[in-house]
Formats: C-alpha cells, sequence, structure tokens
C-alpha cells in the first residue's frame, strides 16, 4: 500500500512541476523543462525513501531496489512520455 501511494505522490508532484511549468513560461517549452525538472529531483526524493526503508523499516538494500525502480521508474516514464509529447511549437 505505501509504495502505491508513493507512486501517486510521484504523479501529484509531477504535476506540480508542470502546473509551475505553464504558470510561469506559458507554453511547451517550459513544461518540457518542468518534466525534465521532476526527474532528478524525483530520484533524490526515492532514494531518500529507500533510505528510509533501510535504516528505519529494516529492510535490506536488496529488497528495497524492486521498491526504488517501481516508485521512481512509474512517474519518471510518465514525465519522460510527457517530454517526448509535447508539440514543440
Amino acid at each position: 500500500m505505501h509504495m502505491l501511494l508513493t507512486i501517486c505522490n510521484g504523479l501529484l508532484v509531477l504535476a506540480v512541476f508542470l502546473l509551475f511549468g505553464r504558470l510561469w513560461g506559458g507554453d511547451s517549452a517550459a513544461l518540457v523543462l518542468a518534466a525534465k525538472l521532476f526527474i532528478p529531483a524525483w530520484l533524490l526524493l526515492s532514494i531518500v525513501n529507500l533510505w528510509i526503508g533501510v535504516s528505519r523499516a529494516g529492510y535490506t538494500v536488496r529488497e528495497e531496489l524492486p521498491i526504488l525502480l517501481l516508485v521512481f521508474g512509474v512517474p519518471a516514464v510518465v514525465a519522460a512520455l510527457t517530454v517526448a509529447f509535447t508539440p514543440r511549437g
């Protein structure tokens, strides 16, 4: 359940990045930049999630790595698809 909530939070964070891209830039280039900036930010947050799982919840890194791939991967793929399919004006 925690993994699903974390993935949904990642998608919400992506939406916030895209919203700020739309508000500050107003064009498709700003949306692309916002999605590109989201990916390293989400990677950092996903690694923090892994660290918490290892240090506080008692999981091993080996147990947490597949979770990291999903938690990071799903929102990152959505961001990459946003970059790929946003029309360049």
